[in-house]
């Protein structure tokens, strides 16, 4: 019994191992540990309020049509081809990006059960009006995490 435990956390390791294995060459600004979890926290908050895009088509049509957010977009989307576009989309836009390690985790903060390539965080909701209260902490995370990863994107480039 007590070696089926220890067989299943060195598997539990070996994923981890393979799940940072397999992030794609372009995954840069990628977040560290912190900035991953403060960012998978605000997706599961704009998921909650409906300030969200989910998925490549929605974020670029978005872009392109003017919205301003944060594009968060996953390190593990294979073939890459799939999100190569969305930099340079988020970039020309003006629009603060960064990679998270797993498609997978995206999904979850973003209650979805698929894996999502990406996700576009808007400030406010598209349709309809927030109660004060939570448009206030809503733009307190998102200004947080905005902050920090122009930071991590200066320091990158």
């Amino acid at each position: 019994m007590g070696s089926d435990s220890e067989a299943e956390k060195t598997a539990q390791k070996e994923k981890g191992k393979k799940k940072m294995l397999v992030l794609a060459p372009i995954a840069k600004p990628l977040a560290g540990k912190k900035l991953c979890k403060r960012t998978l926290k605000l997706i599961r908050r704009a998921a909650e309020n409906k300030c969200l895009k989910r998925g490549v088509k929605e974020v670029v049509k978005s872009i392109r049509r003017g919205n301003k957010g944060l594009c968060i977009i996953a390190g593990n989307i294979s073939p890459i081809d799939v999100i190569t576009h969305v930099p340079v989309l988020c970039e020309e836009a003006d629009i603060p990006y960064v990679y998270v390690p797993s498609k997978e985790d995206l999904a979850s903060a973003g209650a979805t059960k698929r894996p999502t390539c990406c996700v576009l965080v808007m400030p406010k909701p598209a349709k309809g009006e927030l109660d004060q209260g939570e448009q206030e902490k809503l733009k307190s995370d998102f200004d947080e995490v905005v902050s920090d990863v122009s930071e991590l994107a200066s320091s990158v480039f």
